[in-house]
């Protein structure tokens, strides 16, 4: 029952990828509009997503931190 646990556990580390994959292809958000407070789209997308990544790791950090005790 333990490793059936682990696995839905591990899942979660799936999340971890969404920063990677909003960012791997600049080509996506390299544009000036809409801008946010006078910045282009191209520098906000890439701060908001230093804020989403930092979200996650603390949601996967709190989901998985059994695992490690």
């Amino acid at each position: 029952m333990n490793g059936s646990n682990n696995g839905r556990r591990r899942i979660w580390y799936l999340l971890l990828l969404a920063p990677f994959v909003g960012l791997l292809f600049p080509g996506w958000y390299a544009r000036s509009d809409p801008e946010l407070f006078g910045f282009p789209f191209f520098y906000w997308y890439q701060f908001a997503w230093v804020i989403v990544a930092a979200a996650i790791t603390l949601v996967v950090y709190l989901l998985t931190r059994s695992e490690r005790q």
